[in-house]
């Protein structure tokens, strides 16, 4: 179980102190974990680990299951386990394994992501899906930002969200292709990252495996570019308006996934392509995934 609360205006880790200006919203935590989960005011711990100079007694009162007892305060604990991302699931869930599905993480807020619990081991937090035509992916910088789709179909799980899972710097990325016709292929990057929204979400990538061809390597260091806001480096043009999509666009692409989606094999630019392994054919399925890297 997990504890979770929240301060108002709360400034000091020193909870303590602060508590009679600061009180618990305890009520709204248990129904409301999730919306809870906000940058610099929520501290959840599991109960396991909760630090014992923080706990008290409950003076003529006892706690509840549902509950802990905090400096003479019963307050909520979330059922719901705490992930990080999808191999933090693997890691203290081995039952996990083999199970792809929608799962709950948290790596900045409450999220519900699709997670590849089989390829490799498993432990892949899936942060983009194509299948079919059925979401349009020629979108805005802020919902980029944010994300947009459903995780079981066609989906991009935000670039805040990206920036959250890999800021730490120790992510794999793997992307998985395939063409109209069925035929399948991989690539794997050792290295992956991206800044935050102050740095366009800037690519940081190497280390590539795989059968599919390297074309990502060449758009390391960009920035991320959408219809609204151009952040390439082509001197006559938005690559993003040109090739209908958003992406780390340098001058401009050597892939495109975030492209205009065919029902078809098409040839174009403006299609999901991946260069290096069918030129300028558009993809039938993409998916990109992240694992933290043991």
């Amino acid at each position: 179980m997990t504890v979770c609360f929240k301060f108002k205006l709360c400034r000091s880790v020193d909870w303590i102190k602060e508590e009679k200006t600061c009180r618990l919203n305890t009520r709204f935590a248990i129904k409301n974990g999730g919306s809870l989960m906000t940058k610099g005011h929520t501290f959840h711990v599991e109960r396991e680990i909760f630090p014992t100079h923080l706990a008290g007694n409950c003076l003529n009162h006892s706690c509840t299951e549902d509950e802990i007892c905090i400096a003479g305060k019963c307050v909520p604990v979330l059922k719901e386990k705490i992930y990080k991302d999808c191999s933090d699931i693997v890691k203290r869930d081995q039952s996990k394994k083999g199970q792809d599905g929608v799962y709950v993480i948290y790596p900045d807020t409450r999220r519900e992501v699709f997670c590849d619990m089989t390829t490799g081991g498993g432990g892949w937090t899936v942060i983009q899906k194509r299948q079919d035509g059925e979401m349009d992916f020629y979108r805005t910088w802020i919902e980029y930002k944010d994300g947009f789709g459903t995780v079981t179909k066609n989906y991009w799980i935000g670039n805040d969200v990206i920036h959250a899972l890999a800021r730490d710097k120790n992510q794999e990325l793997r992307i998985d292709l395939q063409r109209h016709n069925g035929e399948q292929a991989y690539a794997v990057y050792s290295t992956f990252y991206i800044g935050d929204e102050n740095n366009k979400y800037m690519l940081t990538v190497s280390g590539y495996n795989g059968t599919a061809g390297d074309s990502l390597t060449y758009h390391n260091g960009m920035r991320f570019s959408t219809k609204d806001q151009d952040n390439d480096i082509k001197s006559d043009g938005s690559c993003s308006i040109l090739r209908h999509g958003a992406w780390w666009y340098k001058n401009c692409l050597h892939s495109n996934l975030n492209g205009q989606y065919a029902q078809s094999a098409l040839s174009g630019w403006e299609y999901p392509v991946w260069e290096h392994w069918k030129y300028d054919e558009a993809l039938k399925k993409t998916v990109m995934m992240i694992r933290y890297k043991n």
